[in-house]
């Protein structure tokens, strides 16, 4: 089945800007104050900025292919994989992707930096709907050697297409470059483009721009005994700056206005993010793992705003599809919403129904209006998020019958995805985030440290 746009001559360029573990409050405009985004909060300024964002999951593939697909990433075998390690699981090839819809659209597609959702040969972003790639195809690699992280068999995770390649300096300056001059060489061409652009910053290995001469005594990359608060500001200081590279480009080649800039996380933040006012990190359903800062421009259209709509990862497919004229897959329906009536104010903001699981410590997790149904192991607990965002009073006593209709309602939506499986959520996971923590035999058994007191 052809999937065509309505309108092709009007259809924006799409650059879609990717984080890697970065905080509710690494950026300025949402409360960062140990360092400095300029270029992010100046496009928040330009356009909209989300008090309400989520991502798909609290830990990065998982969120990778609900955004690719639009879908509950629960749907697929890939999706149940943190992280994404064996050769035999990845997004399959024949599913239909936002870039493989936007591709049969008549747009150029390409992806410059992580991919993180399968391995070659079987899987790849050129097998998904990407005409181009630039970048990483596993979770992580050194700033700088640019090898690669667990698990991985070649010695630096730098490919353009699916050769290996080897480029010299530090890896978010290099995507930069290479979006950069992408968006420059589109100026003239007159099929719109979807850019994806998917830095691993600010994921460990702990390195600022400064840091090559470290990096080259780093064995593990995960270097538990590395990092502090300085060294992740350098981090998000050049992911912003790199930020700031391309959206000059667009704008000194006339391409801004009509572009759709998003920039968002794929989950919360890790060791040294700043998530204030909420509680938890990567891995948990706490807010503090799955709020996630998120800013859309797009001045041909769409005013600047805060927007409190709550919305998730997988709105961006049939958002971007619809900013581009351009149907769905009839097969795949989205679990998304198009939020573009939100923005442009044809409709005002409206309650949402969003589920989550994550197989480490039983969780799962229900945000129903301004309601949150939350487990931890045995542990049950119902948050009003709007009045209570650091999630510290536990209502279930006071509102049983909401418990337990958003306890039905997650056995509903859960029956009808796959079965969580095998664990393996231990991998790759620094120690002050380890399943350890929530160990029986402490005071109120299996509680992270952040609910202890709720």
């Amino acid at each position: 089945m052809s999937i065509h746009s309505q309108d092709t001559t009007a259809a924006p360029n799409i650059l879609f800007i990717l984080a890697d573990d970065l905080g509710w409050a690494d950026l300025g405009v949402y409360g960062a104050s140990d360092f400095a985004t300029p270029n992010l909060d100046r496009l928040a300024a330009q356009g909209v900025r989300f008090t309400q964002a989520y991502a798909n999951s609290a830990v990065c593939s998982a969120t990778r292919i609900a955004l690719i697909t639009g879908r509950y990433q629960y749907r697929l075998p890939a999706g149940l994989e943190e992280p994404i390690a064996r050769s035999d699981i990845g997004l399959p090839p024949e599913h239909p992707t936002l870039p493989s819809l936007l591709r049969e659209a008549g747009y150029d597609t390409a992806l410059i930096g992580k991919w993180h959702l399968g391995k070659p040969p079987t899987y790849g972003p050129l097998k998904s709907g990407y005409d181009r790639f630039f970048g990483n195809i596993g979770g992580a690699l050194d700033y700088f050697t640019h090898k690669p992280g667990v698990g991985a068999q070649v010695p630096r995770d730098l490919w353009e297409g699916d050769v290996p390649v080897e480029r010299t300096g530090y890896y978010t300056n290099i995507l930069g470059d290479e979006a950069s001059a992408y968006v420059r060489a589109r100026e003239d061409e007159k099929k719109p483009f979807f850019l994806s652009l998917h830095f691993t910053a600010p994921h460990w290995p702990w390195e600022g721009p400064g840091d090559e001469a470290v990096s080259r005594e780093i064995t593990d990359l995960f270097h538990y005994d590395g990092g502090n608060l300085a060294k992740y500001g350098e981090l998000v200081e050049a992911l912003d700056a790199a930020v700031g590279q391309v959206l000059a480009a667009l704008d000194e080649t006339g391409q801004a206005d009509n572009t759709l800039v998003v920039f968002t996380s794929d989950n919360g933040g890790e060791r040294f993010s700043k998530t204030w006012p909420f509680t938890g990190q990567k891995t948990e359903l706490l807010e503090g793992g799955l709020r996630v800062p998120t800013l859309l421009r797009w001045p041909a259209r769409v005013r600047p705003q805060v927007q409190a709509q709550v919305t998730i990862t997988a709105d961006w497919l049939p958002t971007l599809l619809a900013a581009a004229q351009v149907w769905p897959h009839p097969d795949y329906p989205s679990d998304g919403e198009n939020i573009l009536p939100v923005l442009e104010g044809q409709v005002g903001e409206h309650p949402r129904t969003l589920y989550w699981r994550y197989k480490a410590n039983a969780q799962r997790a229900v945000r129903s209006g301004n309601w949150k149904y939350l487990k931890i192991n045995d542990n049950e607990f119902l948050f009003d998020v709007v009045a209570d965002p650091q999630e510290r009073a536990n209502l279930r006593h006071r509102h049983p019958e909401v418990f337990d209709t958003l306890k039905r309602q997650w056995d509903a939506w859960n029956a009808e995805l796959l079965p969580i499986g095998a664990s393996n959520f231990t991998h790759g996971v620094t120690p002050d985030i380890q399943a350890d923590r929530y160990a029986p035999d402490r005071d109120q058994r299996q509680l992270p440290p952040s609910l202890k007191s709720a």
